[in-house]
């Protein structure tokens, strides 16, 4: 059957959402649940008159990662069911992995298309329904309006990219925003944004504070942990982390480890690309660098003498950020922009060094820097001084670890008030 999706109906979704499309067709893996791309979503259980039935809608594995604490609280509230969707095939994976006991079904969000988009409306019948972040789909949200189903963005944010777009469409954002029953955003700056555009945003704070819900582990579990990777088990070495690194970030970092390492520095590099299906030209600047690797993904134990492990799978860099004495946030210096997350280096009490290109987390970095627990850099070879000198100076790396450990433990909360928030409390 799956033949007959492919052949007949792919031209029908490039015409309808040749964006969707493209990155479907860029990312592979668009063959994982077609049909429902299409709108054909599983039939489910007759609704419970006793419980909501809440739609959310988490665009890939970030987003997935954060609401992870709200799905569980919504869930033990007993009020509700739950429908998780996801658009990436990463995505939905983890969502599989993670939330299957928590929902009444996880599935694959259709192409916000009219026809995709009713169909799956009649299968799902949400009273509500919840979207993550930035993201928005216009049939999506007419299906809410004409079904008179309230709709939610939760840990809303405005990049800089995003916000000059709607200014520049604003009677067409401001018409797609009001569609929503509340907006909540994830930090002042980004209610400020929704503020300009004519909104009326509540400021719940960022979810991805509440993800991590245990702070560095204890040196022994630490040990064991880099003694997996390959690391060793002396307390002295010093882990490096490549955090979500986008292309150009892994030479920049396996140079600051040949530096290192040539002054006799027993530094080791832990990469966790943020696109795992790079691993071709990460292992080739492997290759080339004459350091000993191991590719994670393998499933082999990696050996005793490995300098850098790529961990080149999905979503395990939570768990493996706390083997980490200092990180590099990806995604942060040109030609990438908006960064990749600083809250989970944060949660794990590790400093960290990231680019002047953090847009998508201006407010976290704001705080990062004013609790002196990161340090922004303008260009590679900046980059390269800064680890450096965290790597030496122990007492450095140790108290920007802790100064983040802080900032973290004190900007939690937001799922809370989320919850309060989609429940009517």
């Amino acid at each position: 059957m799956l033949w007959f999706y492919r052949i007949f109906f792919l031209p029908l979704l490039l015409l309808a959402s040749p964006y969707y499309a493209w990155r479907m067709l860029r990312r592979g893996g668009y063959g994982q649940g077609f049909g429902q791309r299409l709108g054909f979503f599983p039939r489910l259980p007759a609704k419970n008159p006793a419980k909501s039935r809440i739609w959310v809608q988490a665009v890939s594995v970030g987003e997935i990662e954060a609401i992870g604490p709200l799905l569980k609280q919504l869930a033990a509230s007993g009020q509700v069911e739950l429908i998780l969707t996801t658009t990436t095939s990463t995505g939905y994976a983890l969502a599989r992995q993670r939330y299957s006991e928590v929902t009444l079904a996880i599935g694959i969000f259709p192409v916000d298309f009219w026809l995709c988009s009713a169909t799956a409306w009649s299968r799902i019948q949400p009273d509500k329904i919840v979207l993550v972040e930035g993201e928005l789909w216009p049939e999506h949200l007419q299906q809410a309006r004409a079904h008179h189903v309230p709709a939610y963005l939760i840990n809303g944010r405005l990049s800089d990219r995003s916000f000059a777009r709607h200014q520049a469409w604003s009677k067409f954002s401001n018409a797609l925003f009001r569609r929503f029953h509340l907006i909540a955003a994830s930090s002042e700056e980004d209610a400020r944004r929704f503020r300009t555009l004519g909104l009326e945003p509540i400021v719940t704070g960022n979810l991805k504070f509440d993800v991590a819900t245990t702070g560095p582990l204890e040196m022994s579990a630490k040990l064991a942990l880099r003694q997996s990777l390959g690391f060793g088990t002396n307390a002295n070495t010093v882990v490096i982390l490549g955090s979500s690194t986008w292309s150009g970030e892994e030479s920049l970092l396996i140079e600051a480890l040949q530096k290192l390492r040539a002054n006799h520095i027993d530094a080791r590099l832990l990469l966790v690309p943020r696109h795992s299906e790079r691993r071709g030209e990460i292992i080739a600047e492997l290759k080339a660098s004459g350091l000993a690797w191991h590719q994670r993904s393998t499933g082999t134990a990696a050996p005793a003498d490995t300098l850098i492990h790529l961990a080149d799978t999905t979503g395990e860099l939570r768990d493996l950020t706390r083997a980490a004495d200092v990180a590099y946030i990806g995604k942060s210096l040109a030609p990438h922009e908006g960064g990749q997350t600083p809250i989970e280096v944060a949660a794990a009490g590790v400093a960290m060094v990231y680019g002047p290109r953090m847009t998508n987390f201006r407010d976290a970095c704001k705080g990062l820097e004013n609790a002196q627990a990161a340090r922004k850099v303008t260009n590679g070879q900046e980059a390269i001084t800064a680890l450096t000198e965290l790597v030496v100076h122990a007492d450095q790396r140790l108290a920007a670890g802790q100064h983040a450990l802080t900032w973290h433990q004190q900007n939690r909360g937001a799922t809370h008030r989320t919850l309060e928030l989609i429940l009517g409390k």
